[in-house]
């Protein structure tokens, strides 16, 4: 297929038609074949790979699987990957939004939507960064999308899968952007190079249910619970790590639901998050907390039970060559050097770290999960124009 061949893809668009699709997790609607038709046009070769089954009561039948697509146009060497999501979070109360959250109003300047920032603007924006390369000509290696519909949810059955599914197939990705609306304030303002760990913690205390006149035929567990929880919030896990805040605890529920006034309970509920830096593994934290139990166990006689999720490791993609080019195509094009960034929440790039390096480079992110979601088009084409830059810098420094 010749370069002229290629067409050229409106990044506002597509990012319109993407929000048409109401993606919410786990659903697709459409948005994967989209993406899937555009690309095929565009020389790569699309392969969807499905997981599941999802957890959500509202799966059924095909949407208790999700949608994933891996896509790769060349098969030289290096093969810069970019990595997005087409689910979204719900638009939580319609009335609420001035421009219904799934038809994609452009209203004086500005594209209204669920997903508009986070992330269909950013796929979009990629996808016709490519469009405008390849309709000059091509790179010298690989260009490559990893797109997942499971990353708003419990992110278990999407990038995670297809990367553990990738690796074991021998499949080489280089360099990776993620599309995650990076940016806090103007465009290109900030880029992500790392992200902090996540450990969910569910605690039960088992005690004995009683009247509350009769203690010592019974065994309260809230008094175990308020104890334990108190120690793990007073400790401090560390002071930071270089790029990074300190890690934190950070006690998110605890649940007796003892509606009677003279009842003790049979037993009382906790749930924890710890988000932690490098300086922590989950397996780590996790052996730390089940001590800690332990030892309110042994104090108190009541049975004490954790159970623990850990969606990710921290990880850093130190500042180099990749880092580098990246700072300095955004620079070129948006006249503001990114400053490299830990902050902020968990993404998909805990995931592909582990097959390359991995960064964020995205929309600015004020309104993201909001109502009344929304970005400038003029930054949609403005973000096409960075990306296109950053990939032309990748492969020209190689």
């Amino acid at each position: 297929m010749s370069a002229a061949s290629h067409p050229v893809i409106d990044p506002v668009e597509l990012t319109r038609d993407l929000i048409r699709r109401p993606s919410v997790t786990p659903a697709d609607e459409g948005a994967m074949d989209i993406l899937e038709r555009l690309l095929i046009g565009l020389g790569f070769t699309c392969r969807r790979m499905k997981f599941g089954p999802a957890s959500s009561s509202e799966a059924v039948g095909e949407q208790a699987f999700i949608e994933n697509l891996y896509a790769r146009r060349g098969t030289a060497s290096p093969n810069l990957c970019f990595a997005g999501h087409t689910d979204v979070v719900p638009p939580g109360s319609v009335a609420a939004w001035s421009a219904a959250p799934f038809e994609a109003e452009v209203r004086d300047g500005v594209l209204y939507g669920r997903g508009a920032v986070d992330m269909k603007g950013g796929i979009a924006a990629w996808i016709a960064a490519v469009s405008r390369i390849l309709a000059d000509g091509d790179v010298p290696g690989s260009l490559s999308f990893l797109i997942t519909g499971d990353e708003e949810g419990p992110a278990l059955h999407g990038t995670k899968r297809v990367v553990e599914t990738l690796m074991a197939e021998g499949e080489v990705i280089d360099a990776c952007v993620v599309g995650e609306p990076s940016s806090q304030h103007a465009l290109g303002d900030t880029i992500k190079i790392g992200r902090r760990g996540s450990l969910n913690t569910w605690i039960t205390v088992h005690g004995k249910q009683g009247h509350v006149a009769y203690p010592d035929r019974a065994a309260n567990p809230a008094p175990v619970i308020a104890r334990l929880m108190a120690r793990l919030a007073d400790h401090r896990l560390d002071d930071g790590y270089q790029g990074f805040q300190p890690s934190n605890l950070e006690i998110t529920t605890i649940d007796i639901g003892n509606p009677a006034t003279n009842l003790i309970p049979a037993e009382a509920k906790a749930r924890l998050n710890i988000r932690f830096n490098p300086n922590h593994t989950g397996d780590e934290l996790i052996a730390w907390l089940n001590a800690m139990a332990g030892e309110a166990q042994a104090e108190s006689g009541l049975r004490i039970e954790l159970e623990n999720l850990c969606s990710g490791n921290a990880f850093l993609t130190e500042p180099g060559a990749f880092v580098t080019g990246v700072q300095d195509a955004v620079e070129a094009v948006a006249g503001r050097r990114p400053e490299a960034s830990t902050t902020g929440g968990t993404s998909d790039a805990r995931f592909i770290r582990a097959m390359c390096p991995v960064l964020e480079l995205g929309l600015v992110g004020q309104t993201m999960h909001q109502i009344d979601e929304r970005v400038p088009v003029s930054e949609i084409e403005a973000l096409a124009e960075v990306y296109r830059r950053v990939i032309t810098t990748y492969f020209d420094r190689r």
